[in-house]
């Protein structure tokens, strides 16, 4: 009864109320929030503190930056927001003002990477059948899955591709310019807060063990310094019976990969894929290989694995 109480009693601010109406519908950074509500930085870190401490928001730092998002088993919270109205007035003004908030770091992020001549659609940068890919990613995939965990999410397509299969998907990606890219992506399609993403090192995954169904590295693992490492890091947090997914280059000679997208490996084969696979406590299905568009000699392939034991740190 006291965490109950606890968190009426930290909902019951009309603030706070607003902050939790806002982070409802999306991650928010402390900055656009007090842009979103006009109020100063200490003020509402104090408020988001109470938040936190109430179990009604969850921090995710990222960078120089703080994060905040409803936090996953924050049911009270709904509830509570669910009463209230659609067309408040100033509720609806923060959501107008956070949404064009969001929308210009979305297009600060877009410059910067045109700025930097980087084109992170690398499946259209390499001539490759997305289409194809994504249809055999979801044949590959249960039909419906608790929590997902896309590891190198880049710009959310494959969160945006696997949505209304999962009761929750969560993207994580070491570049922060990728991430506000996602973050603009899932909200203007309208999938946040069911999809969401969030600033983590593929290495050392913020998450307890087993926490998630299903877990995906799309076009990933040919940037690792360790696919083995990632990949056992990636079983570590897969339920039991829980399906990996890897999708990502066949063996190719393409050599000036290496140099201009700055590939580590020119794809995989089977056996690698297998060898580190089974270190990780995972049993390899039978390989799916799609075609390369024509015009060019990449292959994908997609490896699908169940994690049939608790898997061992590598």
């Amino acid at each position: 009864m006291e965490e109950t109480l606890a968190q009426l009693r930290a909902a019951a601010e009309p603030t706070r109320l607003r902050l939790l109406a806002l982070c409802a519908r999306g991650a928010l950074c402390v900055t656009d929030l007090c842009a979103a509500l006009g109020q100063s930085q200490p003020r509402l870190s104090r408020h988001l503190k109470l938040l936190v401490e109430a179990g009604l928001l969850e921090r995710l730092p990222e960078g120089s930056n703080v994060y905040f998002s409803l936090a996953p088993r924050a049911d009270l919270a709904r509830a509570i927001l669910a009463r209230l109205p659609e067309d408040d007035p100033l509720l609806a003004a923060d959501r107008r003002l956070a949404a064009r908030l969001g929308a210009e770091r979305v297009r600060a992020a877009s410059e910067a990477f045109r700025e930097a001549g980087a084109d992170w659609d690398e499946m259209r940068a390499l001539g490759l059948p997305a289409a194809s890919v994504g249809a055999a990613l979801l044949d590959a995939l249960p039909a419906r899955i608790g929590r997902l965990l896309d590891i190198g999410a880049g710009t959310g397509q494959l969160l945006e591709l696997v949505a209304e299969r999962c009761d929750a998907a969560l993207g994580v990606d070491a570049s922060r310019d990728m991430l506000a890219l996602a973050r603009g992506r899932l909200a203007e399609r309208g999938l946040a807060p069911r999809c969401t993403v969030r600033q983590a090192d593929m290495y050392r995954l913020p998450f307890p063990e087993a926490g998630f169904d299903a877990v995906t590295l799309q076009m990933v693992l040919h940037y690792a310094e360790d696919p083995a490492a990632a990949l056992a890091e990636a079983a570590r947090v897969l339920s039991p019976d829980g399906v990996l997914l890897v999708v990502d280059l066949a063996p190719h000679s393409r050599g000036e990969l290496m140099e201009r997208h700055a590939h580590r490996w020119p794809g995989f084969d089977d056996a690698q894929m297998a060898g580190w696979l089974g270190d990780a406590g995972c049993a390899l299905n039978s390989p799916v290989e799609i075609a390369g568009s024509p015009g060019t000699d990449l292959n994908v392939r997609l490896w699908s694995a169940h994690r049939a034991t608790a898997a061992q740190p590598a």
